[in-house]
């Protein structure tokens, strides 16, 4: 029989065969009993304002196009973003069965905060604590019905909303967004060294704002700098997902609701990291 150490005489010793170190607790919560999700993507950042939910909604337009069951949770509560970029306004239904998601118009699940609120402009003035519960409720309570795969647009950061979404629910892998700049290094690692303490896997580095192209010659402009993330990328020995540019006609998209009019090939190469 395993032994179970005490946490007033564990040593490194006597830690080995130990019930605890063997079977390590899960906190895992479980999925809704009418949702059956093959497959879920964490998209992360180690700080706000790059593009994370714009690398989100273009992920899951590609795979949407490819004729796959797709949907998104916005856990960043106190930042959504996804509903504007798709157009979605008014309440969530819900029923003795749960939370049910709107529909985006090319087929995508969306569940998002700002669709429980009373308004979208209405602020979310919780505490951490609070923060993420939520998004385990977005998994335990929302009715995703059959999915080939669900993007969860994270929260930026290391805080308590990315480590419960982490913890909670079964993530295949994450999509790290970053930017051009050198403090991104030191940005992307601590979200790759996260992603390594919680043991789930990094699917690849996706690049925002890489350049912008003059719209007279075509000149790529690097107006945040020469891009480090090919050499990042390799010390971290995962791939390059893709180099997107500042495009207006992408953000106009975004603003008019229209993002499900997107489709982005810049992130194309990601489309052979997902899961199959």
């Amino acid at each position: 029989m395993a032994k179970e150490c005490s946490s007033t005489t564990c040593t490194k010793s006597s830690c080995e065969g130990c019930e605890k170190k063997n079977n390590p607790q899960s906190f895992q919560v479980p999925m809704n009993a009418g949702s059956n999700v093959k497959h879920v993507i964490g998209v992360v950042s180690g700080k706000g304002g790059v593009g994370k939910s714009f690398v989100t909604a273009s992920l899951a337009n590609r795979m949407a196009a490819k004729g796959f069951r797709v949907g998104i949770m916005d856990a960043d509560i106190t930042g959504p973003s996804i509903p504007k970029m798709y157009g979605l306004k008014g309440a969530a239904s819900a029923d003795d069965n749960g939370i049910y998601p709107m529909y985006t118009k090319n087929g995508i699940e969306v569940m998002s905060i700002n669709l429980l609120l009373p308004t979208e402009e209405t602020p979310v003035i919780w505490r951490g604590p609070v923060l993420a519960n939520m998004v385990k409720q977005f998994w335990t309570d929302v009715v995703w019905g059959e999915l080939d795969y669900l993007f969860v647009d994270m929260p930026p950061g290391t805080g308590d909303v990315p480590l419960t979404a982490f913890q909670s629910l079964p993530l295949d892998g994450i999509v790290i967004v970053s930017s051009p700049q050198d403090l991104v290094r030191m940005i992307v690692r601590k979200a790759y060294n996260m992603a390594e303490m919680m043991h789930i896997p990094v699917l690849g580095i996706v690049e925002n704002y890489s350049y912008v192209k003059c719209p007279d010659c075509g000149k790529e402009i690097r107006v945040f700098g020469e891009s480090h993330i090919d050499e990042i990328a390799a010390e971290l020995n995962v791939p390059v997902l893709g180099k997107m540019p500042i495009d207006v006609t992408y953000a106009q998209k975004a603003d008019n609701g229209e993002f499900d009019e997107v489709e982005n090939p810049y992130v194309e190469a990601a489309d052979e990291a997902m899961p199959k």
